[in-house]
């Protein structure tokens, strides 16, 4: 099959590779659609994935062509988002409920071949069957919703809160959705692209800027603030503008350098919680429930739908910051 293959850091190639085959408790997925993440650009700078080469794709959904010997809740033909984190289920943190913290944490397209190919296997147990009114391709935005679902769990967001939100790419603008699904008063945004937030707009929030500064800050401050940038200056702002009681969640994935200051007095003086959310946690069927509802509307978030061939453009696309959710789409005829 065809594959794109990151060989080192800052090296991505398309090659041909040997098909999978479903180990016993495994299924082989044909991939409709891969979506390209910030974790694919830490792998390409060297960082996240354990040993390079690795196949990248670890937001994906698509048609099961095989199945294990041992598998038999899903037959070939069913249509699938299936979820890419691995765990060894027997760690002091998988055997407390944190399986996300795992001591042996791994994941599809991470530390095992994913989804920018053709085909890719997965864990049975990994697999949200799709329901008919949900198109297979979309359906591969359900695991960054997983990753903002369990955002919001940590977050224990109340009724009525005043919201902002740094970074209006695809997780920003998730955790937007999501925000007025819970009852917000107000979500603002921060994004210094500007096509970025004519979707923030688009998409309901109250406000949206360069910068905080040029927002009406509420009364007594933002309740909660989500930084889904990863970038160093954009949380040092961030963990400025929380208000009194409130809370900041470090959503956005840094890079492995990046230090941000905090004023341990303030946090003390104003119950300020920092907190962090890594990834998926028992959010992945919750999140399939609520993408079926239409809690975010694709053809919005998706920005590109590109063949396979397209990949290492895309990546650079990508890292450049245009668009939104670029998709690999490994069925599209390369144009």
């Amino acid at each position: 099959m065809r594959a794109a293959v990151i060989t080192q850091p800052g090296s991505v190639e398309l090659v041909a590779v040997d098909d999978p085959a479903p180990g016993a408790r495994e299924v082989v997925v044909e991939v409709a659609a891969t979506g390209l993440c910030g974790t694919d650009l830490h792998i390409l700078q060297g960082e996240f994935a354990p040993k390079l080469p690795i196949i990248p794709g670890h937001e994906f959904a698509g048609e099961v062509v095989a199945v294990g010997s041992a598998v038999t809740e899903l037959a070939v033909g069913a249509r699938v988002a299936v979820d890419p984190s691995l765990y060894c289920f027997e760690c002091h943190y998988c055997r407390t409920g944190h399986n996300n913290l795992c001591e042996r944490w791994a994941a599809i397209g991470v530390t095992h071949p994913g989804a920018a190919a053709e085909f890719v296997a997965a864990p049975v147990a990994n697999c949200a069957v799709l329901p008919d009114g949900v198109r297979t391709e979309d359906a591969a935005l359900i695991e960054p919703l997983s990753c903002a679902v369990r955002g919001y769990d940590v977050l224990r967001s109340r009724l009525a809160s005043r919201v902002l939100i740094y970074g209006a790419g695809t997780m920003g603008l998730m955790m937007l959705q999501l925000a007025k699904a819970t009852g917000a008063a107000s979500v603002d945004l921060v994004d210094l692209n500007a096509e970025r937030l004519d979707t923030a707009r688009k998409l309901g929030c109250s406000a949206a800027a360069a910068s905080a500064d040029e927002l009406d800050r509420p009364n007594y401050g933002w309740d909660l603030v989500v930084d889904a940038t990863g970038n160093a200056h954009a949380i040092q702002d961030a963990l400025g503008r929380v208000g009194k009681g409130g809370t900041y969640l470090q959503f956005g994935v840094a890079d492995y350098a990046t230090r941000a200051t905090i004023e341990p007095y303030k946090i003390y003086n104003q119950e300020i919680t920092i907190t962090g959310s890594m990834a998926v946690l028992h959010s992945f069927e919750r999140a399939a429930d609520l993408f079926a509802t239409g809690v975010i509307d694709p053809d919005v978030f998706i920005s590109d739908r590109l063949p396979l061939a397209a990949f290492p453009d895309a990546i650079a696309r990508f890292q450049a910051g245009i668009g939104r959710k670029i998709q690999i789409q490994p069925g599209l005829a390369t144009s």
